[in-house]
């Protein structure tokens, strides 16, 4: 087995593949997107929005980018190298990724033992939920009735084990390995006054801005808005996010190897400007939240697990300390330049004080 150990929003956690599976090595244009991401650097890379072509959603680009030695058994983990740690501590949860499905796993859904509770099908990743023993297991379905594999938690959250099932390439196995992490992570620092939002972020004068909306609304859209529209805007990330409190009490936003359809995996962070929520209107409007329309705002953005009520207390009280101490406003907004101008003009000149 080899493992390797990543730090995001503050957070140490690790990945373990079972052999056959192997971490890739990089070829030399991949290598050097690792260190600029690593670094910081802003890089040439734009959200990707709605009826755009959909770019690679790691730093190999190209084929020809990847390494002469490639197999089905080699995985790309280049959009998580810039966040990842040499360190003596211990990371607070592991994911395993193994050869194939046990067959316990097998056994146990025949004879009912492993317990469906929930199921998520009604857009994608699609998943179903279980729990034996106080384990909980997640059934991805990579398309309608087709199982790409199986992610058992363990009862303190802080293993994980992903079985894949056989016929199913690399790229669908690290898909559903980063919605692993994805949920791993969510269950792991909810405690933690963490939150792994859906949001995409942008950075101006060393404030970050996230935008908030159904899917759909526009946030990539807005984010590239203001990239052309306010002068040194940089795009932090553009899918998912996270925002913790730091030891100051200061609420700060991170750049995380989990991005969307843009492949925008900074190692990077910045407090917290101000959090915005889309809705798509035929005009231009800001205005301030405060309150339970603040909490109202924000909620909806946070990665949760619905089903198990001490994280989602412990999720709610840290939304609810955003939306306190957090400028939090609503922007009805048109896909044009002033749109951004809108915003950017209203969170500078409205306060919720």
């Amino acid at each position: 087995m080899t493992e390797r150990t990543y730090r995001v929003g503050g957070h140490l956690f690790s990945i373990v593949l079972e052999e056959p599976w192997t971490f890739m090595n990089y070829t030399a244009p991949v290598a050097e997107r690792i260190r600029r991401a690593a670094a910081g650097e802003v890089l040439p890379i734009v959200p990707t929005r709605a009826g755009d072509e959909v770019p690679a959603r790691t730093y190999v680009q190209h084929k020809a980018e990847l390494p002469a030695d490639m197999s089905p058994t080699i995985l790309d983990f280049s959009q998580y190298e810039p966040f990842f740690c040499e360190t003596p501590q211990a990371p607070l949860f592991r994911l395993t990724i193994h050869a194939g499905e046990p067959q316990w796993l097998a056994e146990g859904r025949a004879d009912g033992s492993i317990r469906e509770i929930m199921r998520v099908d009604d857009r994608p990743p699609f998943y179903y939920i279980f729990e034996r023993d106080g384990e909980t297991f997640y059934e991805f379905d990579a398309a309608r009735d087709r199982i790409a594999g199986t992610l058992r938690i363990s009862a303190d959250y802080r293993e994980g084990d992903y079985y894949p099932k056989p016929g199913f390439g690399s790229y669908t196995t690290l898909f559903q390995i980063s919605t692993a992490l994805m949920i791993l992570y969510t269950y792991n620092t909810a405690r933690q006054q963490t939150l792994l939002m859906h949001a995409s972020v942008i950075r101006v004068e060393g404030q970050g801005y996230l935008f908030l909306g159904v899917s759909g609304t526009g946030k990539s859209t807005h984010s590239r808005l203001w990239l052309e529209t306010i002068e040194g805007a940089e795009l932090l990330n553009d899918d998912n996010p996270v925002l913790r409190f730091d030891a100051e009490g200061r609420l700060r936003v991170y750049g995380t190897p989990w991005s969307g359809k843009t492949p925008c995996y900074r190692n990077v962070e910045a407090p917290v400007g101000a959090i915005v929520r889309l809705d798509q209107a035929p005009r231009n409007e800001i205005r301030p939240l405060s309150g339970i329309q603040a909490y109202a705002a924000v909620l909806p953005g946070a990665s949760a697990v619905r089903w198990d009520r001490s994280i989602m207390d412990a999720l709610t009280a840290t939304v609810e300390r955003i939306a306190l101490g957090t400028k939090v406003f609503h922007l009805d907004c048109l896909p044009d330049p002033d749109a951004a101008r809108t915003c950017c003009a209203g969170i500078k000149e409205k306060s919720i004080r």
